[in-house]
């Protein structure tokens, strides 16, 4: 066997990256030498402020926003925690009704199961076959008593990019007409880094976002809140990040989400280009070499040509792509792709333990292809050669599950 056949392939970027030799440089400087605690007033803490400064400027860069716009949370998970029990806290007076889709991320919808225990109304809009809403029924479910709408901008298990520009201009037609406000957040956890962002363009309050999707660390994230949303913080204590999310700042793991910021900024499209050649390839070759698969995915990916996410036609981030294989059990077909050593995953990670996947449920997808599902996520680390051994280990894995289960 070359070595070359020994190396990993690793195609679970949606769940995870490998954090950039920048980063790991910023944040072992951080930890070894610089590590000062960034509200105390000595040299070394006014040195690790310096580090959350910058990298508050990076992200607000990134998103085309101010950086007294972002505050620094734990992750993604926390960031959409605050965006919605702090809007939920802000329109409480003036009405209760939320309105989401049921193929959000479970950050979402866990915080919708609460808020519903605490007399929320939830209005659950239902979602086409590659998990978008329609823009009529979320025009038609905006009454006087909705206070936030939340839509995630690409779905984490199909890649589907959401209409987010049309949702903000329904939003801001339905706040001209009303004489209070309504807020609209958007999950970019899966489109930060992988498609271009402008949230005040499209109108959007609150954003989250999270560091270890685009070679940052773990236990890094942020939320933009646009200025004049006086968000509740969720976190109480010390008053950090201008009272709105207490805790020492950790300026390490803010350090390094900082880096990775700006380096996807500064190589957007080159990093599109690149998912979309990965991912035309292997789509077209698994079509091609692999009999009876369904493509869950929208096949047309954003490009540098699209303004705003067409309304009437799925497009999908370069960065997934989802599969059915008929005949065959996702869990069996990793396991057996793990023996060759290329890592890939049944959907979300942070779904991987419940049973089965509650966006291909939402998006009408028969129980035999829920069950027969791979989810393909890249990064700027992978390559053509690697897609050709992923597509022949594909058919020797799903030749041989088809065979036992014709016995």
């Amino acid at each position: 066997m070359s070595i070359y056949h020994d190396q990993p392939i690793y195609l679970d970027n949606s769940a995870t990256t490998r954090p950039s030799p920048e980063v790991v440089a910023v944040m072992r400087h951080l930890f070894e030498e610089n590590y000062g605690n960034p509200s105390s007033l000595h040299a070394m803490g006014f040195q690790a402020e310096r580090e959350v400064k910058n990298a508050r400027q990076a992200v607000a860069r990134a998103l085309s926003v101010l950086p007294a716009e972002i505050i620094f949370t734990s992750g993604g998970t926390e960031a959409i925690n605050q965006a919605l029990f702090g809007a939920a806290r802000i329109g409480r007076k003036r009405g209760r009704r939320i309105i989401t889709s049921p193929a959000e991320h479970p950050a979402v919808l866990e915080s919708c199961r609460r808020l519903a225990d605490e007399g929320y109304e939830i209005v659950y809009l239902p979602v086409d076959p590659y998990g978008v809403i329609s823009l009529r029924d979320l025009e038609a479910a905006i009454d006087d008593s909705t206070i936030l709408i939340n839509l995630m901008m690409v779905n984490n298990e199909l890649g589907t990019i959401g209409p987010i520009s049309q949702v903000g201009r329904i939003k801001q037609k339905a706040v001209s007409q009303r004489a209070d406000d309504l807020l609209f957040h958007s999950d970019a956890v899966q489109a930060f880094g992988k498609i271009p962002l402008e949230p005040k363009a499209w109108s959007i309050d609150l954003l989250s976002l999270s560091g270890h999707k685009i070679h940052g660390p773990k236990g890094s994230g942020a939320l933009f809140i646009k200025r004049g949303v006086a968000l509740p913080p969720l976190i109480y204590g010390g008053g950090q990040e201008a009272g709105r999310r207490s805790g020492t700042e950790n300026s390490p793991a803010i350090a390094g989400l900082g880096i990775a910021s700006d380096d996807l900024q500064e190589k957007i499209y080159k990093r599109l280009r690149h998912f979309s050649r990965l991912r035309q390839y292997l789509m077209e070759n698994i079509k091609n070499e692999i009999a009876d698969v369904r493509i869950n995915s929208p096949e047309q990916v954003w490009s540098e040509s699209d303004i705003e996410s067409r309304p009437g036609l799925p497009v999908a981030s370069p960065a997934i792509l989802n599969v059915s294989f008929a005949g065959c059990r996702g869990e069996v077909l990793l396991r057996s792709l793990e023996q060759s050593k290329i890592y890939v995953s049944t959907g979300s990670a942070c779904s991987s333990r419940q049973t089965g996947s509650h966006v291909l449920k939402a998006i009408g997808l028969p129980r035999e292809f829920r069950q027969a599902t791979l989810r393909f996520s890249f990064s700027e680390d992978n390559c053509l050669a690697e897609m050709e051994r992923v597509v022949e280990a594909l058919k020797a894995s799903v030749a041989a599950q088809r065979k036992l289960t014709k016995r």
